[in-house]
């Protein structure tokens, strides 16, 4: 099947070298182009690409809001995923566009395999974000303080004991392997249970997981449960 790739980013060559590289590849399509923020949200309505490469520093309407835009809830299957590209590591803007839904980010000076990798990852629906990446990125910018107990406890109404586990493990930054060797489970098990928490939360990756856990005030910005009952 072919994944089918829209390009936002306000700097013409920037488009041509991704166009360039995304055209090679058999089972990639780029399908529009768009230099700003507008753009890039009436082209996903009007063309329905698979992922949407966006660039967060665009004018009219940055990176974030576009997203939140075109992923919407995170609800609809159909949306477009988004892989958000910057110029800086753990750029603020990136960390917005995070929280509005985007599956996942690459730095503009990576290598294409890179880029190209992302794109197949986000498609396929998984998060283009390393797990140690994941915990330096929300360690920097998680919660001051945590929310209401309320929200808290009702996240935890939602999920199983193990999902909570499971979720509370994902907040800390660790792959599957290495929640299956912690929790003593199947690496299969735990997919599962990711699934799981994913489907029970109206979520659409492990990355919204992860954020929804620090949002409810389940974990603190070191990863580790926020309060002493929150496993209760």
């Amino acid at each position: 099947m072919t994944v089918r790739v829209l390009i936002a980013d306000d700097q013409t060559l920037v488009r041509t070298g991704f166009r360039a590289i995304v055209g090679l590849e058999p089972d990639l399509e780029v399908v529009g182009e768009a230099a700003d923020g507008i753009e890039a949200v009436e082209a996903a309505r009007r063309l329905r690409p698979d992922v949407v490469l966006m660039d967060v520093r665009m004018p009219r309407l940055d990176g974030v809001a576009a997203t939140r835009a075109i992923v919407g809830t995170g609800a609809d299957e159909r949306a477009p995923r988004v892989l958000v590209l910057t110029t800086f590591d753990l750029d603020e803007y990136v960390v917005g566009a995070l929280r509005a839904g985007a599956s996942g980010y690459l730095l503009k000076d990576s290598p294409a395999d890179r880029l190209l990798d992302g794109i197949r990852v986000v498609a396929a629906g998984d998060a283009m974000l390393a797990p140690a990446v994941t915990r330096r990125l929300l360690e920097r910018v998680g919660p001051a303080a945590a929310p209401p107990d309320d929200e808290g406890r009702a996240l935890r109404s939602l999920l199983t004991a193990r999902e909570l586990d499971v979720l509370l493990s994902l907040a800390q930054g660790r792959s599957n392997a290495e929640i299956a060797a912690a929790l003593v489970l199947r690496e299969t098990t735990v997919k599962s249970h990711v699934q799981g928490i994913l489907a029970k939360l109206g979520l659409r990756d492990r990355l919204q997981a992860v954020i929804a856990a620090y949002d409810a005030g389940l974990v603190r910005p070191r990863g580790f449960p926020a309060r002493p009952d929150d496993r209760a």
